[in-house]
């Protein structure tokens, strides 16, 4: 692989999925089903034309993708064994946020469901998370043209990057009391840092997140050029309202990258934007330089969000 680190090609239909712990599963296709249990596996199905395999995912009614025909399988402690079982999928395919795998998998493999944990969202670089397209691509017996589709985001998002990282950005609002800030060595931060951002508070070589202070944040809300993903606010009117501090103070240019939230309360910043970071880096260069002569883009997710030139993000007024 090019920028990935947890999987590798093998042939045009069979893959190798490696764990943090040191295992690795052989994935072969062409599959007729799968059951996604992230909807960033459904964008990458969805960028390679081949979303009518998913019958069944995680969340669905999150989904921002009007083609998706696929049932309800709920999640965790609630996954619904029998939803999984009538759609006979060739693969599950799941992630875990922890050490160990999510405790459904031990029960779904004593049922004869073909698991997989991948690791995409370990992956640091925007890149490396579009290229798991050829993980989709190869399942689905669809190589080639999930390498097209890689190839073409690829050379866009390097010719986006900017080459000096000269405005400090703020990133992320409180969450349940708590304000995470991505490690320097991180998607986000990556992100950031080729849109010729700093990303204030972000540790060097730290993949997973921090936690700052209110204090430190509201430091960083006076230095800050910017300040992104701004979680449930969408007015400076909601950001004053985060914590005192914040009330009379003149805050930085504000954006959030829920512009596209579907009517389900989702995200399509995470179920499309995997496999288009060259979207998303488009966007933070026209937040952060407006007059820079940023490639236009040919997706059609601009064109679907009427009059705004963005993708994912919207300005705070």
């Amino acid at each position: 692989m090019e920028y990935a680190r947890w999987f590798s090609i093998l042939d045009s239909t069979s893959v190798v999925v490696f764990s943090p712990s040191g295992g690795a599963d052989t994935l072969r296709g062409p599959v007729n089903s799968l059951v996604c249990m992230s909807s960033s596996y459904v964008g990458f199905l969805d960028a390679i034309g081949d979303i009518g395999v998913v019958k069944g995912v995680s969340g669905v009614k999150f989904s921002g993708l009007e083609n998706l025909d696929a049932v309800e399988v709920g999640y965790d402690a609630n996954l619904d064994y029998e939803a999984v079982l009538r759609v006979q999928p060739d693969y599950l395919v799941t992630y875990s946020v922890g050490s160990t795998e999510p405790p459904y998998m031990a029960k779904l493999k004593e049922i004869g469901v073909k698991t997989v944990q991948l690791n995409e969202h370990l992956e640091s670089h925007p890149l490396a998370r579009a290229e798991y397209v050829k993980l989709f691509g190869a399942l689905t017996g669809h190589l080639a043209a999930a390498d097209s589709v890689f190839c073409a985001v690829r050379d866009r998002y390097h010719s986006l990057v900017q080459p000096d990282a000269k405005f400090k950005v703020l990133i992320n609002i409180p969450y349940a009391d708590t304000w995470y800030i991505p490690g320097g060595d991180s998607y986000m931060t990556r992100l950031v840092s080729d849109a010729g951002g700093r990303l204030l508070g972000a540790e060097p070589g730290r993949s997973s997140s921090s936690v700052i202070s209110i204090e430190k944040a509201y430091k960083y809300a006076l230095e800050a050029d910017f300040w992104l993903n701004t979680g449930w606010c969408s007015s400076l009117s909601d950001l004053r309202q985060i914590h005192p501090v914040f009330k009379d103070i003149s805050l930085p240019e504000a954006w959030n990258n829920t512009l596209r939230s579907t009517p389900g309360g989702g995200n399509m910043f995470w179920e499309t934007g995997p496999v288009r970071p060259d979207l998303i880096l488009e966007d933070l260069v026209r937040i952060f330089s407006p007059s820079s002569s940023v490639i236009s883009s040919s997706s059609v997710i601009s064109s679907e969000v009427e009059k705004s030139p963005f993708n994912y993000y919207f300005k705070l007024e």
